[in-house]
């Protein structure tokens, strides 16, 4: 475990275990420009890509380890790009913090100019008898850095994308912008009159002649006042998410013959030994080798009360240290920490498109054009009515500005975004926008007993043999029995003979029979250990006394375990399992929420009743074989019912993932993790309610924002085609319909789990 600070150099930081590769991308301003990238990227020989344009990555598969092939396809697509590496986001923070202060400071010079601008406009248009000599001069220079330089960032996206013959909203704000720049110039040299717009009440008032250069300087402050709010709006959507991998230290203390040494987290390996100092976090997964201290465990699970650690207890990173002084042993480091694999299981949230999103994505990439071919026609509409020339272009250039589908493409991913984020602070991770879709259908919750609704530590409350055996015999030979076996009910059995009679005896021709018990030669004579079924099948009679306690022990609930000898059966054994103290708590919340709880074991009917009614379940199913957890959820689906299974174990894996929603304990095993879509950190059955609550929200929020992007559209484009909205306003709306859905996905942040 000691080393010395050569070998520290000399080692290289553990290394990301995904093969996918993930590219931070900046410059992007809309989703038509993640489709764009998208694009450019499936056009390299077998690679296909998925761009986010809310967390600006993009996930490339196929590249076969030439990341620089992928980054000049960004680059050549008129983007920049670089390698993302997990725990680092550095690079895309310095992109978009460049990024806002670019906005910011185009914004302040447009608004600074634009203000003078409108007001000479407007008020020499009223009062033609303050025009003085070069007054159009004056509002031409005010305006020339306006639809310039503060309106670049339009222009060049444009451009870009003209280049490749694509469009954005970038194409409609800069093309609205130059149509009414370039107008005002032709009225100003002598070209017809137009009527403008009275942005004040009643009728417009005679001579109030607008040269649209207001407008042009207008629309480009609300556009950049727009995307500046926007971009931060993203940016702090972006901290919510990445808090978990926040979490992670990025130096720890390591324990040397030469002292304690600060060393790069990188550099840890398993059974190194660490110094976890009070007040910091805890850098790996691993346990207590010495001290005792309180370790706050709420920055990932959402637990508030701390948890006291002493020597033996397992500790976990990101956790925060409390009053003492710590060593650990690391046990996993790098990526293979919970807390890395909980940020991976968040960040591949993003990765994953259901198809209201692929639909978005469609509509967007059509959306565009049309809307431009219908500004050409409703300008031309207006024309051959017989409307003055200026006012044509002005309705044009109306529906040009209010129809950019920018909202449309934020009102997925940023919902998404911030509610992973929330639900991964609370120890609830939801794993794609696909898992949200379930979990607005679920109707039915199926929880797995033993690890889930109950504790998992079994303990051994009762052992009543039949006559002719004592209570010795029959934990001793059980207990030789279960001390090669794997499983919880198996290592109680064997722990509480070795407590009570010491070493257990050794055990010949073991065999382990899965949901049924275990056999075995012990003391020359054959011995089977398990459940009621195990018996019956081995021919084994049961008496009518080891009937007699069956009974009593399954009316109270116990776990069986019945020991035969020889083909004679010898007695029973009785095991409790504790129920979890928020069980009923958490079945109540679900049943208030119109679910139907179901409880599946695989404890007899007796047993299983006796927990289900202290539990308050709807419904009980019972003596269910861990093979036969998946049948029993495609029974209930075939049924018609949309079910969500909560489990655990490796057993439980089939089921989490045949169901329409799973959902994983995370103290379980990765394969239940990875066939899950919604992972539960929290060690409180509540997470459940909650999770389910949480994914709701969040549906709801995305809805909600679709509903008010496509409803504004929808409606606001007949308005603006009829000559109905100012182009001022028009912008104005348009900007602030984006800033609205960013700003209602950040209300996810204020979601809070059950209190009751």
């Amino acid at each position: 475990m000691a080393r010395t600070d050569t070998a520290l150099n000399d080692r290289p930081a553990i290394e990301a275990l995904d093969d996918v590769v993930e590219l931070d991308i900046a410059g992007m301003t809309c989703s038509a420009c993640a489709t764009r990238i998208e694009r450019k990227l499936g056009k390299l020989d077998g690679v296909t890509a998925s761009v986010n344009f809310a967390t600006e990555r993009a996930t490339v598969v196929g590249l076969g380890g030439d990341t620089a092939a992928g980054i000049a396809a960004v680059e050549k697509a008129g983007y920049r790009a670089a390698l993302h590496r997990p725990g680092d986001d550095e690079w895309s923070r310095r992109a978009t913090s460049d990024r806002i202060d670019s906005l910011r400071r185009r914004l302040a010079v447009s608004a600074v100019l634009s203000v003078p601008l409108c007001d000479l406009t407007i008020l020499l248009a009223l009062v033609p008898a303050w025009r003085f000599t070069g007054w159009q001069l004056v509002c031409v220079l005010l305006a020339v850095p306006i639809v310039t330089w503060a309106a670049w960032p339009f222009h060049r996206a444009t451009f870009r994308n003209l280049r490749s013959g694509s469009l954005s909203m970038d194409t409609l704000v800069s093309l609205g912008a130059i149509v009414s720049f370039v107008w005002a110039l032709v009225v100003l040299v002598g070209g017809p009159s137009a009527a403008g717009y009275w942005i004040g009440f009643g009728p417009t008032p005679p001579g109030a002649d607008a040269i649209y250069l207001d407008v042009a300087a207008g629309m480009v402050t609300f556009q950049l006042g727009g995307r500046y709010f926007e971009t931060r709006s993203r940016r702090r959507a972006g901290d919510v998410l990445h808090a978990i991998s926040g979490l992670a230290s990025r130096t720890v203390v390591l324990r040397t013959p030469e002292g304690d040494v600060e060393v790069p987290a990188g550099q840890v390996r398993p059974g190194d030994v660490l110094i976890v100092r009070p007040g910091t976090a805890v850098p790996v997964d691993g346990v207590v080798e010495a001290g005792r201290s309180s370790v706050d465990t709420s920055t990932m699970t959402g637990e508030t009360a701390p948890v006291e650690v002493e020597p033996g207890s397992a500790v976990a990173a990101g956790t925060v240290n409390g009053s003492g002084a710590l060593t650990i042993v690391a046990e996993r480091v790098g990526q293979h920490t919970r807390l890395a694999q909980l940020a991976a299981i968040a960040d591949e949230a993003q990765r994953r498109k259901a198809g209201v999103t692929k639909l978005v994505d469609r509509i967007s990439r059509v959306f565009i054009p049309a809307v431009m071919v219908v500004a050409v026609l409703v300008t031309a509409g207006w024309l051959l009515a017989g409307a003055p020339v200026g006012a044509a272009i002005g309705v044009g250039i109306a529906v040009l500005i209010i129809a950019c589908p920018c909202a449309l493409g934020l009102a997925t991913p940023t919902a998404l975004m911030v509610g992973v984020g929330r639900g991964g602070q609370l120890g609830i991770l939801v794993k794609g926008q696909d898992a949200l879709e379930a979990s607005g259908r679920i109707d039915t919750v199926v929880l797995d007993k033993t690890g889930t609704v109950t504790t998992g530590a079994f303990a051994v409350a009762d052992v009543r043999p039949l006559d002719g055996w004592t209570r010795a015999d029959l934990l001793g030979l059980a207990g030789a029995l279960e001390q090669s076996s794997e499983h919880a009910i198996g290592r109680a059995v064997s722990g509480a003979a070795a407590a009570e009679l010491g070493r257990p005896e050794p055990v010949e021709g073991f065999e382990a029979l899965s949901g049924l018990g275990a056999a075995g030669v012990v003391r020359g004579r054959r011995v089977l250990a398990g459940s009621r079924r195990l018996l019956v099948e081995q021919g084994v009679a049961l008496p009518e006394a080891l009937e007699s306690d069956v009974a009593q022990l399954e009316d109270a609930g116990r776990t069986l375990v019945l020991v035969a000898v020889d083909g004679a059966a010898a007695g029973v054994l009785g095991l409790a399992d504790d129920v979890k103290p928020t069980a009923r708590q958490a079945i109540a919340q679900l049943q208030a929420m119109g679910l139907r709880t179901v409880l599946l074991t695989g404890d007899t009917k007796r047993a299983a009743a006796a927990v289900g009614a202290s539990l308050g379940v709807d419904e009980t199913i019972a003596e269910v074989l861990p093979a036969d957890k998946a049948a029993v959820v495609a029974d209930l689906q075939r049924q018609g019912r949309r079910v969500a299974m909560v489990g655990d174990g490796i057993n439980d894996a089939a089921a989490l993932a045949s169901a329409d929603l799973g959902m994983a304990i995370v103290t379980g095993t990765d394969v239940a993790m990875k066939s899950a879509d919604v992972i539960l950190v929290r060690d409180d059955l509540r997470a459940v309610p909650d999770a389910v609550a949480l994914a709701r929200r969040m549906l709801g929020t995305i809805r909600g924002n679709l509903v008010w992007a496509f409803g504004y559209n929808i409606a606001a484009i007949p308005l603006a085609a009829s000559g109905l909205l100012n182009p001022l306003i028009a912008a104005a709306a348009m900007a602030l319909s984006s800033v609205l859905v960013v700003t209602n996905s950040l209300r996810l942040r204020n979601f809070a789990p059950h209190q009751d």
